[in-house]
Formats: C-alpha cells, sequence, structure tokens
C-alpha cells in the first residue's frame, strides 16, 4: 500500500493524483474508526506512520513537478484575476474561476446508469449516422440529417464516451456490499458514493458549492465528471474482493441468497427493463439545446416545419433502439457471469475455470466498449503524424528570417485552438488548457478584438502592409508580431510581413503608473505603446519613480542573443531611461543584470516586462533561473538516494534471514 501511494503520488497527473488522495482519505478514516472500535490505535498509528513516511518521500521525488505546478496555477486562468467584473459575481469563487467554467462538464444524474449500460445517453459525441443499431430504425429521408446530430444525448456539452465499469463488475461490486467484511469495503463504498454524487456538479450544487468553495485546490480542476476515475478504481477492487470472497467460501452464494438477488435486481433487473422500455429511467432522449437547436432550423427554414414532429419521432425511436441493445448485452454478461459462479457452487467446475471464465467475460465486455472509442481508424503510420505539422510554404518563406526572435500571427482557423504555429514559429495564439491568465485577459479585451480588425484592414487593403492604419492593431505590434499567416484559398496560406511591429524592446518617452489592473489593461485602448509605458504603482520603485524618460533619436536597445530561457541585450541611450522589452512578465525565475550588476524586472503593458536602464551603453541578460528548481530538485534526489537506501537496506535483512538457521 505504501508503494501504491509513492507511485501515485509520483504520477505527473496531478489531477488523477489530487482525486486519489480522497481515496485515501477514505480508507484512513475507515481503519480509524475500525482501530478505535477495536481498541487497536497503537498498531494503527504506527501502520500509518510507515504509510506517512512513504507518502513523504512519493511526494519529495516529485516536489519540484508538484511544487512548480502549484506556483505557475496561481498565474494562470486557475487563479484569481486581479480585474473586477461586474456582473453575477456569485458565480465567482474564491480562486477567480467561474463556477458555470468549472462545472460545465458535469455528469447527469441519470447519466450514472452508464455504469451499467455503457449507451445509456448515447455513448460518444460523433455522427448519429455511425451507429448501425441506431440507423436500423431510421427514416431514410432525413439520413442527411442523422449525419449531424449526435448519439450523445447526456447533460454534457459533449463527451468522448461514456463512464462504463462492465456489467458483471457492477453486480460483483453491489454484491461485495454485502458479503465482504473489513473496514477496506465501507472505505471502497463511500469512496465511490462519494465519487458518483461529486461528479454530477452543477446537477447537484450544493455538495459542489461546498467543495469549491472549502476545500483547497478543488476549484482549480475543470470538469468535475472525470473524479469518477475513483468509482472507476474502487469499483473493481471490491468487486475483486467480492470474487475472492465466493472463490473461498463458494457456499456464501447460498447463505447470501437474499443479497444475491437485491445484487441482479440492481444491475440484472435494471438492465433487462431497460431493454425492454429503454425509456424508463430517462426523461427524454432528445435533450432540450438539441431540440431548440431543431426548432431554429425550422425557423430558419432549413427545415420544413411539419417534419419537425416526424425527425423527433425517428430520432426518439432511434436512441431508444441504442439503449435497449446495450442493456440487453449488460443484462446477457451478466448471467453469465452468475452462471459460472453457479458452476463452482455446484461444483461443476473447478476454481481456475472459474476464474479464467470470468477474466475472458470481463475482457471481452470492456475490449468491445473500448473499441467503440479507441479504434483501428484512430491509429495511423508514424509518417502520417509526422505530416501533421508539415512545413506550408508560408512556413518556408517565413524561417528565411535571421531575426533571433519574432512572432507570427495564423489567420488561418482558430488560432487559440491550434498548435501547428507553434510548432515552426514563436506564434501570438496556440492552445494550452492552463494559460497564463494575463495574456488570456489580454486575448479577451485585446488581441481577439485586434486580430478581427487587422484582417479586416489587410483584406480591404488588398494585402499592401502601406495603405493599413497600424493604430487598430497596437498590442499585437506590441507583441512583436512581424508576420502575418492569411489563408489564401484550397487550404492554402500566405504570409505577409507586418512592418509595424515594434521589435524585440523599445525606449518609451513616458510612464503612466495606474493604480489597479483594470485601469491597466484599459489604458492600453488608447496609448502608443513605443511613447508611454503603462505600470501598475507596486512597481513605481522598481523604476526609480520615472514618468518622463526622455528618449532620443540615438536610443537604441538591440537583442544580441536569444535562447528561450536567456536573452542578452545591447542598449545605448544618453539619460536615464525605461526598455519595455516585448517579452511575456513572470514573477519568478526571471534573473536581471545590467553589465553583469543585478537589476530589477517591472511590469508594464498588463503583460510584458520593463526595466530601469542608466544612462549609457550597456548590456542587459535576462535569464531564467527560479532558485526554487535548485532547493526542490536537491530535495528529490536527497528523497530518492533515501528511497534507494531503504530499499537495499529491506534486501540484506531479508537475505540475512533467509541464511539465519531456523530455531
Amino acid at each position: 500500500t505504501a508503494l501504491f501511494i509513492a507511485l501515485q503520488i509520483l504520477s505527473n497527473h496531478v489531477q488523477m493524483s489530487y482525486y486519489f488522495l480522497f481515496v485515501i482519505l477514505f480508507i484512513v478514516g475507515a481503519y480509524f474508526e475500525d482501530a478505535w472500535r477495536n481498541k487497536t490505535l497503537p498498531q494503527f498509528f504506527k501502520a500509518s506512520g510507515v504509510l506517512v513516511v512513504a507518502a513523504l518521500i512519493g511526494i519529495s521525488v516529485n516536489l519540484s513537478n508538484l511544487y512548480h505546478t502549484y506556483e505557475y496555477s496561481k498565474e494562470t486562468m486557475r487563479g484569481k484575476s486581479e480585474l473586477v467584473e461586474t456582473g453575477d459575481a456569485a458565480k465567482q469563487t474564491s480562486s477567480g474561476l467561474d463556477r458555470d467554467y468549472i462545472t460545465q462538464w458535469s455528469y447527469g444524474i441519470g447519466e450514472t446508469w452508464t455504469l451499467l449500460v455503457p449507451n445509456f445517453k448515447g455513448g460518444a459525441s460523433v455522427p448519429l449516422a455511425l451507429n448501425e443499431t441506431a440507423m436500423e430504425k431510421a427514416n431514410p429521408t432525413y439520413a442527411g440529417l442523422y449525419q449531424q446530430l449526435s448519439q450523445y444525448f447526456g447533460n454534457q456539452p459533449m463527451t468522448s464516451g461514456p463512464v462504463y465499469v462492465g456489467a458483471f463488475v457492477l453486480f460483483l461490486f453491489i454484491l461485495g456490499c454485502f458479503i465482504v467484511k473489513g473496514p477496506l469495503k465501507w472505505a471502497l463504498i463511500g469512496a465511490t458514493f462519494f465519487s458518483i454524487v461529486l461528479s454530477w456538479g452543477k446537477n447537484f450544487m450544493p455538495l459542489t458549492d461546498f467543495f469549491i468553495d472549502y476545500i483547497p485546490m478543488y476549484s482549480k480542476f475543470r470538469a468535475v465528471s472525470s473524479i469518477l476515475v475513483i468509482a472507476e478504481f474502487t469499483i473493481p477492487l471490491l468487486a475483486i474482493f467480492a470474487l475472492k470472497k465466493i472463490l473461498d467460501e463458494p457456499e456464501v452464494l447460498k447463505k447470501k441468497i437474499k443479497f444475491v438477488g437485491i445484487s441482479l435486481a440492481l444491475t440484472a433487473g435494471v438492465a433487462l427493463i431497460l431493454a425492454v422500455i429503454p425509456g424508463a429511467f430517462s426523461s427524454t432522449f432528445v435533450p432540450a439545446q438539441e431540440a431548440q437547436m431543431l426548432q431554429n432550423a425550422v425557423n430558419q427554414q432549413m427545415i420544413p416545419a411539419n417534419e419537425l414532429s416526424g425527425i423527433l419521432s425517428n430520432l426518439a425511436e432511434m436512441r431508444a433502439a441504442m439503449v435497449s441493445a446495450d442493456a440487453l448485452r449488460s443484462f446477457i454478461i451478466i448471467v453469465i457471469g452468475c452462471m459460472l459462479l453457479w458452476l463452482y457452487y455446484s461444483g461443476k467446475l473447478r476454481k481456475s475455470f472459474v476464474i479464467a471464465g470470468i477474466a475472458i467475460l470481463c475482457v471481452v465486455d470492456m475490449w468491445s466498449v473500448n473499441k467503440r472509442y479507441l479504434h483501428d481508424d484512430q491509429f495511423v503510420p508514424r509518417s502520417a503524424q509526422v505530416n501533421t505539422f508539415k512545413k506550408t510554404q508560408a512556413d518556408e518563406i517565413i524561417l528565411q528570417d535571421t531575426d533571433p526572435n519574432y512572432r507570427v500571427l495564423s489567420f488561418s482557423g482558430d488560432a487559440f485552438s491550434e498548435n501547428k504555429t507553434s510548432y515552426w514559429h514563436k506564434s501570438v495564439g496556440g492552445y494550452h488548457a492552463a494559460k497564463l491568465r494575463r495574456y488570456q485577459e489580454m486575448i479577451d479585451r485585446h488581441i481577439s478584438p485586434e486580430m478581427q480588425a487587422a484582417y479586416r484592414a489587410i483584406a480591404t487593403a488588398g494585402g499592401e502592409m502601406d495603405s493599413v492604419d497600424a493604430s487598430k492593431f497596437r498590442v499585437l505590434n506590441m507583441l512583436n508580431t512581424k508576420y502575418f499567416i492569411l489563408p489564401a484559398g484550397q487550404e492554402q496560406t500566405v504570409p505577409i510581413e507586418n512592418p509595424y511591429a515594434y521589435g524585440n524592446a523599445w525606449f518609451v518617452n513616458n510612464v503612466e503608473y495606474v493604480d489597479n489592473a483594470n485601469q491597466e489593461i484599459d489604458a492600453l485602448n488608447t496609448i502608443l505603446p513605443t511613447e508611454t509605458a503603462v505600470v501598475d504603482a507596486r512597481f513605481k520603485d522598481i523604476l526609480k519613480g520615472i514618468t518622463t524618460a526622455h528618449k532620443d533619436s540615438l536610443s537604441s536597445v538591440r537583442l544580441t542573443s536569444y535562447e528561450p530561457n536567456r536573452l542578452i541585450y545591447e542598449t545605448n541611450n544618453s539619460k536615464d531611461g525605461v526598455i519595455v522589452f516585448s517579452e511575456i512578465y513572470y514573477p519568478d525565475g526571471w534573473i536581471a543584470t545590467i553589465d553583469g550588476e543585478p537589476a530589477d524586472i517591472a511590469r508594464a503593458d498588463y503583460i510584458l516586462r520593463s526595466m530601469y536602464v542608466p544612462a549609457g551603453k550597456h548590456t542587459i541578460e535576462m535569464r531564467f533561473d527560479p532558485k526554487s528548481l535548485h532547493v526542490t530538485e536537491g530535495i528529490a534526489y536527497a528523497a530518492l538516494a533515501l528511497m534507494v537506501i531503504g530499499i537495499m537496506i529491506m534486501v540484506i535483512v531479508y537475505r540475512k534471514k533467509l541464511s539465519s538457521p531456523k530455531s
């Protein structure tokens, strides 16, 4: 158990490790209650101490990842914004995330039946026309429409597949609730119920609100339905314990026949009901948003009004057929599993055959469902995958630029939902699930509107940049967007050089200090960034309180060396001045020097870096080298060494025991 905990904490998937902590808490609570009741608390605390040491070693080995992920999260969309927004403040959380954003992927209460019947809500968000069972009931008149409608009809915006644990596995789990003894059973039952209820999210807000408001880090994660990974772990585990109990004591099936009947009723019985009456536990086969979409199509005369009722009726019939077929499948699987157990109880089948039979049954069950969502068509040769990032002619042209650092913005598709541009260039766009919060706010407030304005202006000018008004995209220029990639028809693109990009860094004439984030981001609507820098008042001391910087025609700043974690500039200015760097500001880790002497970095224009530079010629170096990285890595290596030493000691002790003469 200690090793398992350590391995879980070593996992790079922070969210899943976080959820596993809840399982640990349930286990600890159950064993504590058992120890308290049986007056064995000393043994409990001794065993718990061993687990705590194992957990601390596991945390320490991965401390660098955990700590820096935590620190980074504060600066991302998962952190709290400094902007004061108007509107429904009740939806804001202490972390800054919107409750609707956190709970957007909430499992429907009725959708929980997918644990037993995978297609209870249609499965995945793929075209309905791909489901053979559904298409057998389809009206050929609407075949084209069913290419556009989804198989899935649950509460979530979309899904790649249901949470299904296996029909016979679920039967064994429920039976295990009655025949398995010990504190671990109650821990697994509690954790299962806990994860199911919490996965309902916005469909059960009292519990969700409590966790968002009071449980540390819970509000950092999106897609509350993902907590069902707990149930996917605890249900099979208790099912295994139940199977072991039956294999060790087959007579338990007769002694607990009432509970066998209850388990059958809650699984095979429900599945049979759904096979006969697919809508028994579902309010509708056509969700409200889909019905509204079809109504809008009628209003826009895309669908004849007199056909709407026929479409809705046929759609319900198709989805009912999907549910019925899958429910019958689950019923048959449970019956086959129970027959294997009955044959073992009656002595007609050996234990090894039962184990093999149940293993094959469960593998076939899960394999066939998994193949619906992870199938051969999704795997491609390595060469085909590489072609995903095939260099276009536009990329070739841009990459001929020898400038050490500039940015590219693609108008071909959604710039913030694709990463192809970032594969070849330093991109203004790109996708990340946890963007820097300030950058996302700049996207919303300035970059996206400027992209629309820039695209219209360039299109109107026919690509002649001399005729384009650069004031329409000052923030893009501030980000040193030197190239635009524009669509040119038939999946072709063309690069256009932007002569108005401000470059890698520049001296400013004026510094405007503001009191809060709203003033800072709003000021970018009016200032010219090459002339004025907008700076939060908290950085005033770093910039020596300068308001008028007095740059002249000879003032210059040039990037001479670029690496992602190290930048070197050569500067020249006749008087003390302030430089704005077209590099994203991050509060921790960047170390700056001027001629080798330490210097401080301020934030300017909401997302960029800025520095006070004395008069004269200077060399400025910025290097990303967080002290915390060295500290956490040192702890990690020490913990790893401790783990290795511990394993060696255990091996030596074990060998001594084997070699010592028996008493």
